[in-house]
């Protein structure tokens, strides 16, 4: 039996810092696994990942300590299944904003009488051949929270059976509530929605998740009481070391 580590973390109150990946390289994902991180997620929504590169993916992060998770690209029966096929422990599904489509999600997600995902594991036996034995306990659900009207129905979305847990986009939330973040009026009150969100988790039991835009602010969202907190993106943190590296030589200022 294998033990997803990152959810029995978060389980015990302990936070889960991770990584998204957008590169769509194999490689890149088993350095970031190396490197420390609790868990990397590849972003099917916004990165360059397909079938094939997910899977390469997924074997080569468990070749380091993380968890290897994933973004959907939307809440769609068959990409989730695909997606789990393939290896992921663990699951964002992105725009979900009302209970039927948290109930879609958590449905796609276990095996019946859970849920009603279709058995054809045979691209996820690298992680033993008994995973159809402990994947639906394992395996770990996110919604992903992230416009005002997931905000206003929030703790309902949250106590559905089968969901785990939510991951806030602050950025898209914010669009959608039409607030500007350069001012203190605009700041106060995504803030303030990200803490009813972070409330709602606590209501209901489920881990909370947020995206930290920066590494200070994972670290200030870790310190709010956030669980599954990802600090930045893999892309930004290649360039962002080769800005620091040159520098460091005398080429930026």
């Amino acid at each position: 039996m294998k033990i997803n580590i990152v959810k029995q973390r978060m389980l015990e109150g302990k936070p889960a810092i991770g990584i998204v990946s957008v590169s769509g390289s194999p490689l890149m994902a088993e350095a970031l696994s190396h490197a420390g991180f609790d868990f990397v997620l590849l972003d099917n929504q916004h990165g360059l990942w397909n079938d094939d590169t997910d899977w390469l993916a997924f074997r080569s992060i468990i070749s380091g300590p993380a968890v290897p998770m994933a973004r959907v690209g939307q809440n769609d029966f068959g990409a989730i299944g695909r997606l789990l096929d393939r290896g992921a422990l663990g699951l964002v599904v992105p725009m979900v904003e009302s209970v039927e489509q948290a109930r879609a999600a958590a449905n796609a997600v276990r095996y019946p009488p859970q849920g009603n995902r279709s058995y054809g594991p045979i691209l996820a036996q690298y992680h033993g051949g008994d995973y159809d034995l402990w994947i639906d306990h394992e395996v770990f659900l996110v919604v992903q929270i992230e416009s005002a009207k997931a905000v206003e129905y929030v703790e309902d979305i949250l106590a559905v059976d089968g969901v785990d847990g939510c991951w806030i986009g602050p950025l898209d939330l914010a669009r959608t509530m039409g607030v500007d973040l350069r001012t203190m009026e605009g700041t106060r009150a995504h803030e303030q929605a990200i803490l009813h969100v972070l409330d709602a988790c606590r209501a209901t039991r489920k881990i909370p998740g947020i995206h930290g835009l920066t590494t200070a602010d994972a670290h200030r969202r870790l310190e709010q009481g956030f669980l599954f907190v990802t600090a930045g993106v893999d892309m930004a943190l290649l360039s962002n070391g080769a800005q620091d590296a040159l520098r460091q030589l005398g080429r930026l200022t």
